[in-house]
């Protein structure tokens, strides 16, 4: 497996990916795939990352601002996914330390995840790549009129002094 920069062409399979996490109900709150100029506009190009073997795509990750305001330049805001096939193999985990490393190279001192509480297994992934748990944020947002929770965890750079 490796790990490389993603590529416009990579779109079809990344957002076949996302389609997948997006049909689990826990993944995130888009309930369908953007179209790659949306997508493009919302995530940083310095930090979009491909987990590729054999030509397969298993898993992407990327950042993206977590707001406009110059203020927060260096906060990110992490998006990972698995292809369904490729689960459970430390693909997530491979990415998500390559991503960290990829925002603290590009200047981030902080990067943050919502995740869903059902979702288990993207909880424990980032626990163990050293985020923190900040606080649950009740009844955020609305999926198919259902209110969801959203636990928010963040982590700060050990590179990027913070003083």
């Amino acid at each position: 497996m490796i790990i490389r920069n993603m590529k416009t062409s990579d779109w079809d399979k990344v957002a076949q990916i996302y389609g997948e996490g997006i049909r689990t109900g826990y993944a995130t709150f888009e309930q369908q795939v953007p179209t790659y100029k949306a997508w493009d506009e919302a995530h940083i190009k310095s930090c979009r990352l491909i987990a590729e073997d054999d030509g397969r795509l298993l898993g992407w990750a990327a950042l993206s601002p977590v707001s406009g305001r110059c203020v927060y330049g260096g906060v990110g805001e992490v998006s990972v996914y698995v292809a369904a096939k490729s689960r459970g193999k430390n693909i997530g985990k491979v990415l998500l330390e390559k991503l960290i490393a990829e925002s603290e190279n590009n200047g981030f001192w902080t990067i943050q995840s919502g995740i869903f509480p059902e979702n288990r297994a993207s909880i424990a992934l980032h626990e163990k790549a050293g985020f923190r748990f900040i606080g649950k944020r009740e009844r955020i947002g609305k999926i198919h009129g259902v209110w969801k929770d959203n636990l928010l965890f963040e982590k700060r750079s050990d590179k990027i002094g913070i003083d």
